[in-house]
């Protein structure tokens, strides 16, 4: 790795220099020669050529130098850490906290702050318990599960892959491989592995077999399970497959009984459909619209894995968009959603080629949907759902409007009566239907629900930003972030840290960037150190004040994280300029 880079000026990528200040360069310098000498990049320093990128670096990334990456950058930790952590649960970091901040607030930004159809609302945690008795998550949000008789650990059904091992030559099968979900290459990896020690066993060393078939255990009979070794023990001790719902429950109140059983929420989008009505009649939207939440999400999940990819407590950025119903209505709406979606993920800074689509058709249709678009996202574990675009129909409004005794026709009639003198509140939250005051129709709006985990999409700029490249034969390892949800923007270096008119100057300038971004202050080591720290971590510009700055033309050097090129920008020029290139205007 190269200990420094050279100045601007030796780059040939310098600007025309600024109109020299009258109180700059006159009368006697305020360096020597031989402190300017000294302090230079040029000394030390050989001329940088255009870094050679690796384009294959990242097909080379395991997830265990993803996780490793991100405990050593100060990104994510894991949770409760000095008690042995606690599995499913994160914590994140100084980087990470801003990476997140961030993120959301590109959603917010693009999809809330920038659209007139759209606006947000932040609801409750915990919510009534017939909510999720509405929504079907008490009868339905469940997982497939089996459990190891021997060893007593749990797994996800689906996450868990037999195959038959079958002799090349004869045809027979002489038993079973058991491994986790994974990519390709790590599924027959791991299967290799077990069926030679199977083939062992059976002293049969040596002999070929055919290659894996492999399903997921919620496919497979009895008479195959008994035969199916548990990744626990390697014995077959696997029960089938049963129900596990997903849901944290809690109780509310002084007393714990029946009475008091409530949930964490599973989603944000109750939250949403909760409010529908209350949105509609303050914020004077018409169909279509859409209603907005970032938030906190929680999920017991059976077997949290692959990282912050599946944990138990997570945030989700949704929208819940309502339109009137009809065949003719959905799928433009649900098409446009798609490529607004896709459109969002690739201006945050994901890499195109590393995304995809996976369309839902038949039984991988929930019950109630019309439509499902998932983008995916090319992880080191394999390719898995990113974002999600639903067409939800009207199932959500109906489920909550019968619930709650505020649907439409007589017995929500009923319900509204008997509930009068409990809610006080009937006028207000009527029925959850919409009037079209133009065609005079009531009726039940349909919804197109995009809905993006935080946590995932972090996991997923990180896996894109990662980077190599080759400077003058020395690799460099960097977070290429899209500058916009970078964590932090810039780094403000002074050339020197022991003269006071420079370091006063570059002080002046950090403490006018942190008044627009995250920025940090970096005065130890050779420049070119201070350089690769700056890359490591994503910081896309480095500002460098040196002696030139306060002797000769008052600008200072903006070195560009991905390509190395150094401009020099007047002083009063540096916020504009970055402006433009931070947050594009």
């Amino acid at each position: 790795m190269l200990s420094a880079l050279r100045g601007a000026a030796s780059f040939g990528l310098v600007g025309p220099r600024a109109t020299r200040s009258p109180a700059v360069g006159r009368g006697r310098a305020l360096f020597s020669t031989a402190e300017k000498a000294a302090a230079s990049p040029e000394k030390s320093e050989k001329k940088s050529s255009t870094p050679i990128k690796n384009e294959a670096a990242y097909d080379a990334v395991k997830m265990e130098d993803i996780v490793s990456l991100c405990k050593r950058r100060g990104i994510i930790f894991p949770s409760s850490e000095i008690y042995g952590g606690f599995a499913g649960f994160f914590d994140y970091g100084p980087l990470g906290a801003e990476l997140k901040r961030n993120v959301k607030s590109a959603f917010w930004t693009r999809f809330v702050q920038r659209r007139e159809d759209i606006v947000g609302v932040d609801s409750s945690i915990v919510h009534n318990p017939t909510t999720w008795q509405s929504s079907g998550h008490l009868d339905g949000f469940s997982d497939p599960m089996v459990d190891c008789k021997e060893t007593k650990l749990r797994y996800r059904a689906d996450q868990l892959f037999c195959s038959p091992v079958t002799l090349d030559e004869c045809g027979t099968v002489v038993g079973f491989v058991c491994v986790l979900e994974g990519n390709e290459e790590e599924m027959t990896k791991a299967a290799k592995k077990q069926a030679k020690k199977l083939l062992k066993e059976m002293d049969k060393k040596g002999e070929k077999v055919k290659d894996f078939d492999f399903v997921d255990l919620t496919q497979v009979s009895e008479e195959t399970m008994a035969q199916v070794p548990s990744p626990g023990s390697g014995k077959p001790t696997l029960t089938m497959p049963r129900d596990f719902n997903l849901m944290f429950q809690t109780n509310v109140g002084a007393v714990s009984d029946a009475s008091s059983v409530a949930y964490l929420r599973p989603e944000t989008a109750q939250g949403i459909f909760l409010n529908y009505k209350n949105v509609l009649s303050t914020s004077r939207q018409k169909l279509p619209f859409g209603i907005a939440q970032i938030g906190k999400a929680f999920r017991n999940e059976i077997t949290p894995r692959n990282f912050i990819f599946r944990s138990r407590e997570f945030e989700q950025m949704e929208v819940e968009y309502f339109i009137p119903p009809g065949d003719d209505e959905w799928e433009g709406h649900h098409r446009k959603w798609i490529d607004d979606s896709r459109a969002f993920l690739e201006e945050v800074g994901l890499r195109p080629e590393l995304l995809g689509y996976d369309v839902h058709e038949g039984d991988g249709l929930a019950h109630y949907a019309r439509a499902c678009t998932d983008v995916t996202f090319r992880f080191p574990f394999g390719v898995q759902e990113l974002m999600g675009i639903a067409a939800r129909g009207d199932y959500d409004l109906r489920s909550h409007g019968e619930g709650s005794g505020r649907g439409d026709g007589k017995l929500a009639l009923f319900y509204c009566i008997q509930r009068f003198f409990l809610t006080h509140c009937l006028l207000f939250n009527a029925a959850l239907d919409y009037f079209n005051e133009e065609t005079k129709e009531k009726f039940i709006p349909h919804v197109i629900e995009p809905s993006l985990g935080v946590d995932r999409l972090i996991l997923a700029l990180i896996c894109s930003a990662y980077a190599e490249d080759e400077i003058n034969g020395e690799k460099r390892n960097y977070l290429s972030f899209h500058p916009s949800i970078a964590p932090v923007k810039v780094a403000v270096l002074p050339l020197v840290k022991n003269k006071e008119p420079l370091v006063k100057a570059a002080r002046g300038l950090f403490e006018k960037l942190q008044r627009r971004w995250n920025v940090v202050w970096d005065q130890t080591g050779a420049i070119g150190r201070r350089y690769r720290r700056a890359d490591e971590v994503g910081v896309p510009y480095c500002v460098t004040v040196d002696f030139e700055t306060i002797e000769e033309d008052g600008a200072v050097t903006v070195r560009d994280r991905d390509s190395t090129e150094q401009v020099r920008i007047p002083m009063d020029e540096v916020i504009p300029y970055l402006s433009k290139m931070i947050d594009g205007y």
